[in-house]
């Protein structure tokens, strides 16, 4: 049996998948879930953008790479990704067969959190049904702009928050993760 603890640790970005589709039925419900996070004032200020269509991806993979190397020398953290994002055959969305966008209401002070929470649940349910995904931060750069938002319908308030890829896995991933690195924590009890 499935516990909350198993499936966050063993829980992967998946940047491998088959070629079957997933069902608009399937991400309709997955996104139905995803959305019960707490957020602030409980304005649920989430909108989603779902693409299926492999050969849309494509195109928007491609606009991000060549938007990336066009700003190479002004993005130094993309620097190390330079041979990837060149190579014609890399898509940035490991030819997944959905993309849920999810966009945050600029009117509520929350939305980041509030939507990266919806994001993460999205991730665990797709640990949980088997399922692969992964969160795009190549494609930023892409479904923030103004034209972006404009082909899909959002409006003018929302900002980009998180492109998550879905999908069924090509392989298994291993047993054991990445190990945590060391970090810190400091109680403050009050006992002297």
């Amino acid at each position: 049996m499935n516990t909350f603890r198993s499936l966050i640790t063993k829980r992967r970005s998946c940047r491998n998948y088959s070629d079957e589709s997933l069902s608009p039925e399937m991400l309709t419900d997955l996104i139905h879930a995803a959305v019960w996070v707490p957020n602030g004032s409980n304005n649920q200020p989430w909108r989603f953008v779902v693409i299926t269509d492999r050969s849309l991806m494509k195109q928007y993979s491609d606009a991000a790479k060549s938007d990336w190397l066009a700003r190479l020398s002004e993005t130094p953290h993309m620097q190390q990704y330079e041979k990837a994002i060149r190579d014609p055959k890399y898509n940035i969305f490991y030819n997944a067969p959905a993309l849920v966008i999810i966009y945050g209401n600029t009117e509520s002070y929350w939305r980041v959190y509030d939507c990266s929470m919806v994001a993460y649940n999205l991730h665990l349910l797709a640990e949980e049904s088997g399922l692969g995904a992964c969160w795009i931060g190549f494609a930023h750069n892409v479904f923030a702009t103004r034209e972006a938002k404009a082909a899909f319908g959002i409006p003018e308030n929302y900002e980009l928050v998180a492109p998550v890829i879905l999908g069924h896995p090509a392989s298994s991933h291993p047993a054991e993760g990445t190990p945590r690195k060391p970090f810190s924590i400091s109680f403050y009890t009050g006992i002297k």
